[in-house]
């Protein structure tokens, strides 16, 4: 059950990045340089870049959990030398994917007024707490998930769902 949590987990994160992959792919690269130089530092002072780095790191961790399910003795040389695998190289590459996609829905003006924004001290406090409050909310969202389909009345009405649309005989053995 918990290996196939996990592997639910690795493949929604492996998702997110396939997704930023596609839309990167897609996206027109900034003509003159200064709007995606802009558009970096709009993702630094956001604290968008410090949540890639949450993510690189939640996704280091959540792989951990098969190695040492599969390993039970690593040594901590091992675990420095784990999270070295994803550099700061890979997290920049990561940025100069996703820097197209702001360029294609931003305008060089709006992200030039958001820098101003979000370097406001006001900002500056809430992209301090941010990551806090996204880690503990997405805690209690996960909590929320595993208690629902957990749940006897949910696999009840999946039961009842499943023999409404016949899938076992629609599926045979």
């Amino acid at each position: 059950m918990k290996s196939k949590m996990l592997l639910k987990k690795i493949a929604g994160e492996v998702l997110v990045l396939l997704l930023i992959f596609f839309a990167v792919t897609f996206a027109q690269a900034d003509s003159d340089g200064q709007k995606a130089k802009d558009i970096r530092k709009l993702l630094v002072v956001s604290g968008i870049y410090d949540q890639l780095i949450i993510m690189k790191n939640n996704l280091l961790d959540s792989y951990s959990m098969g190695l040492s399910a599969s390993y039970p003795k690593i040594p901590d040389a091992f675990w420095e030398e784990y999270y070295e695998l994803i550099s700061q190289k890979d997290v920049d590459h990561l940025v100069d994917r996703i820097i197209p996609v702001y360029d294609k829905h931003m305008s060089h003006e709006v992200v030039r007024k958001l820098i101003v924004m979000f370097e406001t001290p006001f900002w500056q406090e809430w992209k301090i707490k941010m990551p806090a409050i996204s880690r503990e909310a997405g805690e209690i969202g996960s909590l929320w998930g595993r208690e629902l389909l957990q749940a006897e009345s949910f696999h009840k009405n999946m039961d009842a769902l499943i023999k409404k649309h016949d899938l076992e005989g629609l599926n045979p053995k």
